[in-house]
C-alpha cells in the first residue's frame, strides 16, 4: 500500500480533450510533487514523513473556496446527472481514466475510502475520463473488485476543460456548499488512517 508513497506518476493532457498521454519516459519527467506555495506542504506526525508517504505532501489548498463548476455527466444507469445532484455532501471528485497507471492503482483505495466514510455527508464521485464510457469502465470496475463507487462518465472529457485539469489523476475537496476546498494531482493512498482523519476534519 505504501507503493503510492511520496510522489506519484500523473498522466498529463494536452490539446483537446481526447489528446492525453502519460508523461515522457524519462525518471525525471515521471514524478511531480505539488505543494501548495503559500503555506507548503502539509505537515505530517512528529517523525515528518507520513503525509509524503500517503501523498498528503501534495494537496494544494484553494487560496479562497470557490464554487466548482456544475458538471454535467452520466451515470451508470445511462442518467444525465451533474455535481450540483451532491449538494449538501463533502464530495471528493476523482478525475480518472482506466489507460492511466496512477489512476488504476489509486482505485481501489477509493473503493475502500468510500465502504468507509461514503454516507449522507461525504461521497466519493469517480468520474472517469475514457472516450468508451460505460464501455470501457464496466469493465475495469469488474475485474478490479470495484464495489463501493458508482460509476460515473464524462466521455467528451468537458471537466478537463472546465476544472482546468493538468493531468490524471487529479481529485478535487468539494464541501457542502459545492466550493473546492483544494486538490491534488497524482495519485494517494485514499484509505490510509491519514487520510481518513484528513477528511474527517473537513467534514465537520
Amino acid at each position: 500500500m505504501r507503493t503510492l508513497a511520496a510522489t506519484a506518476t500523473v498522466c498529463v493532457g494536452l490539446g483537446a480533450a481526447a489528446a492525453w498521454f502519460l508523461l515522457a519516459p524519462e525518471p525525471e519527467r515521471q514524478v511531480i510533487t505539488l505543494s501548495n506555495p503559500s503555506t507548503g506542504p502539509i505537515p505530517g506526525p512528529a517523525d515528518g514523513g507520513t503525509a509524503s508517504m500517503v501523498g498528503l505532501d501534495k494537496f494544494k489548498a484553494a487560496e479562497t473556496p470557490s464554487p466548482v463548476a456544475d458538471l454535467a455527466f452520466t451515470d451508470g444507469q445511462g442518467n444525465a446527472t451533474d455535481l450540483g445532484a451532491f449538494k449538501g455532501r463533502v464530495v471528493l471528485l476523482n478525475l480518472w481514466a482506466t489507460w492511466c497507471a496512477p489512476c488504476v492503482k489509486e482505485m481501489p483505495a477509493l473503493d475502500r475510502l468510500q465502504a468507509q466514510l461514503g454516507g449522507p455527508g461525504f461521497e466519493v464521485v469517480a468520474l472517469s475520463l475514457d472516450r468508451g464510457g460505460k464501455e470501457q469502465v464496466d469493465p475495469f470496475y469488474e475485474k478490479t473488485g470495484i464495489n463501493n463507487l458508482k460509476r460515473y462518465y464524462d466521455t467528451p472529457s468537458a471537466s478537463m476543460r472546465a476544472l482546468t485539469l493538468r493531468g490524471l489523476p487529479t481529485t478535487l475537496l468539494i464541501d457542502a456548499q459545492g466550493r473546492e476546498l483544494g486538490r491534488i494531482e497524482g495519485a494517494v493512498e485514499w484509505d490510509s488512517p491519514e487520510v481518513v482523519e484528513f477528511l474527517r476534519k473537513r467534514m465537520g
